[in-house]
């Protein structure tokens, strides 16, 4: 579903300076709601080379904090950025801590969290590294769950199939 309302979802960055999707210049966006201290954090690495591989061709990563999980991104603005970039080397832009389910869902999650899986099962985000790919048109492209590896075959192919250039 065409969607560029999502692409005018206002959301604050790491530092509190508010943004937009569409801010990304019209380039294809891969999703993800992270965490800092989850089983699933190793996947920064992969979440870092898909940005630095495909940056040229119209891809931006952006990673979502979020302590809904098990408290496992507890941390301030600073030291999620701090994190990330010195343990991960992250360069893909980071947005404001929120959250991703329940009453206090931000608005652009009630756009993500209506999109289907692979398995056509759409609704509440599972845990830490869902993982949401945008068309520069803002149509929500493909949703993998947080098992699913960045890098995964089904994940890259669906980020070539929409790539800008």
């Amino acid at each position: 579903m065409t969607n560029p309302e999502l692409l005018d979802i206002e959301i604050n960055t790491l530092r509190g300076e508010p943004t937009r999707l569409g801010s990304f210049g019209g380039n294809a966006l891969l999703v993800v709601n992270v965490a800092s201290k989850c089983g699933l954090t190793p996947q920064y690495t992969a979440l870092e080379q898909l940005a630095k591989t495909y940056a040229d061709r119209g891809l931006t990563v952006v990673g979502v904090p979020c302590n809904q999980f098990m408290g496992q991104e507890p941390g301030t603005g600073e030291e999620i950025e701090t994190f990330c970039s010195t343990t991960y080397g992250v360069t893909f832009p980071l947005l404001e801590k929120i959250e991703v389910n329940g009453d206090g869902r931000h608005p652009l999650y009630d756009v993500l969290t209506a999109t289907t899986d692979a398995d056509g099962e759409a609704g509440d985000i599972q845990w830490n590294f869902e993982k949401f790919l945008v068309a520069p048109d803002g149509e929500v492209a493909a949703r993998f769950r947080p098992r699913t590896e960045p890098d995964a075959p089904e994940v890259v192919a669906a980020i070539e199939a929409i790539l800008p250039r």
